[in-house]
């Protein structure tokens, strides 16, 4: 395996792209991850195929990436406490993350990528939905970014007055809770991001977001209201199928996704890592 193997196939017109030429097993050398490394910056989120590797092979991956985040709320594997899993048993009533969301939007600094790989799938149905948040954004118009640009959104992870996330979660049979409550509740972060890599400005948007920051909330839903059904139209999204041995890296500063619920009755069983981000701006 080279460099030279690696291929990144678009997978739709607004983002993503299946990898091919790569062993997720076997070492990567600096030249192949930096190949990795920028199919993810150019597609937003890559996919990778027929994939055996263990957990401790799937942290090495996303180590080459940064340290590793984990979720205030969710309880890492007992083996591997960076690793949490996902299982959605044939009994659960609802997934976990089946909403437009970005990962841990709530928290200070949000985590710069997912890996998520696939362990146990159903026989259909179970799919992810992507969003390009850069194509959302370029496609506002001039006016539009104008007014948007300098405010600022307050991102909660759990709505006063309403059921807790870790209530919400514990009715969940495959999702294991931290014992510990860490008191993360909400952030405030920038309405328009700009990537630190790529310099290129997205909305920062989805269901963690509560109400833009100085404004009533009369004034703020119909914005949010917009932008939240702007932000997902067909164009800017693509779709994935996953299979036993799929794994896919998402860019959490420039998407969202949505986790489809339409497999009652059958298992999915994945396995996540995220890993750490920086303070949006």
């Amino acid at each position: 395996m080279s460099a030279q193997d690696i291929q990144a196939i678009p997978v739709a017109g607004a983002l993503g792209a299946e990898i091919s030429g790569v062993d997720l097993s076997k070492d990567l050398d600096n030249a192949s991850f930096d190949a990795i490394h920028q199919a993810l910056l150019d597609h937003c989120v890559i996919f990778f195929k027929d994939q055996d590797i263990s957990p401790e092979q799937q942290l090495g991956f996303a180590k080459r990436f940064g340290g590793i985040h984990h979720h205030p709320y969710m309880q890492g594997m007992p083996d591997h406490p960076d690793i949490f899993e996902i299982l959605k048993t044939e009994t659960d009533p609802h997934n976990f993350g089946g909403v437009w969301h970005v990962d841990q939007m709530f928290t200070p600094k949000p985590n710069m990528g997912t890996i998520l790989y696939a362990k146990e799938v159903p026989d259909a149905g179970g799919d992810t939905l992507f969003a390009n948040m850069y194509a959302a954004y370029d496609a506002l118009s001039e006016p539009m970014k104008s007014m948007l640009s300098g405010l600022k959104v307050l991102c909660v992870g759990d709505r006063p007055g309403k059921k807790s996330r870790k209530e919400r979660y514990k009715a969940l049979n495959g999702v294991k809770m931290n014992d510990e409550d860490l008191g993360v509740r909400s952030s405030e972060h920038p309405l328009i991001r700009t990537h630190p890599e790529t310099g290129r400005k997205s909305l920062f948007i989805g269901s963690h977001v509560e109400t833009i920051a100085g404004m009533t909330k009369e004034e703020s839903d119909p914005i949010l209201d917009f932008l939240r059904k702007h932000a997902v139209k067909p164009e800017f999204t693509c779709r994935f199928h996953w299979d036993k041995g799929s794994m896919a890296m998402w860019d959490n500063r420039c998407t969202q996704h949505n986790a489809i619920d339409d497999y009652a009755g059958q298992r999915r069983r994945m396995h996540r890592i995220t890993v750490s981000g920086d303070t949006p701006f």
